[in-house]
């Protein structure tokens, strides 16, 4: 099977009529028509084996995990996605491989109305990358995308969904830690088989202050948050605990509160959002969290003086010094 076989068999769709999308693979580019009244939001991220995935993945997951990661992106702006382009490098044109990995990844691009435009194929070692497109709303000359950069001191301090249980899957998988078959296969369907926000992202706009997509882990990805906005945050350890959700089962899976909290706070691979919001605006966040299906926990709040703070159940400040993933360390 050659490239543009592949490409045919496995990757070529026809536009939906009355889409954005005025022409779609097979030419040297694709042409998109932005809706009236948006602004286009625009993410890339690449997947390597060995460095983001294992080599022993369902490729109908990794499909799914591929697009999934940069939806992300587009939740944490408060976007629509549109579309999506594909760079795929692969060792040979195994059609027992594409043909799941196809299937996870429009899969996921149907259900959230995400067009496969184009992209590139060529042979080397396993290794994707994604670059999606969505819509934010301009409304009286002002984007409605979710930044980085609007957080404020007093703000609430919110997570949505789990975290942790994706890198306490990766634990397990190298050894380090053990758990019973039903725990770890939740934990390992978060670590494979991520669920991009979209939904609350889009519902937080007007209402959040900040946001960002928790990919490194949510010591990292906050301080992306703290950095852009110049304000510092508290975090409620024991709130921050409860994110673990292998820890809400009814197995006793050993785990002490040290780990614990290292895994929720530098884990990583969660692919939730981090967010913050005034106060003044509690209701309407749990509005958000309902109408989106997303369950939201608020675990701290956003503070004048620079840094993350960890406080114990008594307020009082705790000594860790937890890292999220760095790609070059």
């Amino acid at each position: 099977m050659g490239e543009f076989d592949l490409i045919a068999r496995f990757f070529t769709r026809t536009p939906r009529a009355g889409g954005p999308v005025r022409l779609g693979v097979g030419d040297d580019c694709a042409l998109l028509q932005a809706s009236p009244g948006t602004q286009l939001a625009i993410s890339s991220d690449m997947l390597v084996e060995g460095r983001h995935f294992l080599s022993t993945v369902d490729p109908a997951r990794l499909g799914h995990k591929a697009l999934a990661v940069n939806l992300s992106d587009l939740a944490a702006c408060g976007a629509t996605p549109v579309a999506f382009t594909l760079a795929l490098a692969l060792p040979r044109a195994d059609a027992r491989w594409l043909e799941p990995f196809a299937q996870g990844l429009l899969a996921l691009a149907d259900a959230h109305g995400c067009e496969l435009i184009g992209g590139d194929t060529t042979q080397g070692p396993l290794n994707l990358c994604i670059t999606v497109m969505g819509e934010v709303p301009v409304v009286d000359g002002r984007s409605q995308a979710l930044l980085r950069s609007g957080a404020r001191p007093g703000d609430d301090l919110y997570v949505s969904g789990t975290l942790g249980d994706a890198r306490l899957a990766l634990e397990v998988f190298r050894g380090t830690q053990n758990l019973p078959g039903p725990a770890f296969e939740a934990a390992r369907a978060r670590m494979e088989c991520p669920t991009p926000r979209v939904a609350l992202g889009q519902a937080l706009r007007g209402i959040a202050s900040a946001a960002a997509d928790i990919s490194d882990g949510l010591v990292g990805d906050l301080g992306h948050i703290l950095r852009r906005s110049g304000v510092g945050a508290s975090i409620d350890a024991e709130r921050a605990l409860s994110l673990l959700a292998a820890r809400s089962g009814p197995e006793n899976l050993g785990l002490d509160d040290d780990t614990a909290l290292g895994l929720v706070l530098a884990g990583g691979d969660d692919y939730e959002l981090v967010f913050t919001a005034p106060a003044a605006a509690r209701e309407a966040v749990q509005a958000a969290s309902r109408n989106s299906l997303t369950p939201v926990t608020r675990i701290g709040r956003i503070e004048k003086q620079p840094g993350l703070r960890l406080l114990d159940a008594r307020g009082q400040l705790m000594d860790r010094r937890d890292e999220s993933f760095d790609h070059f360390k």
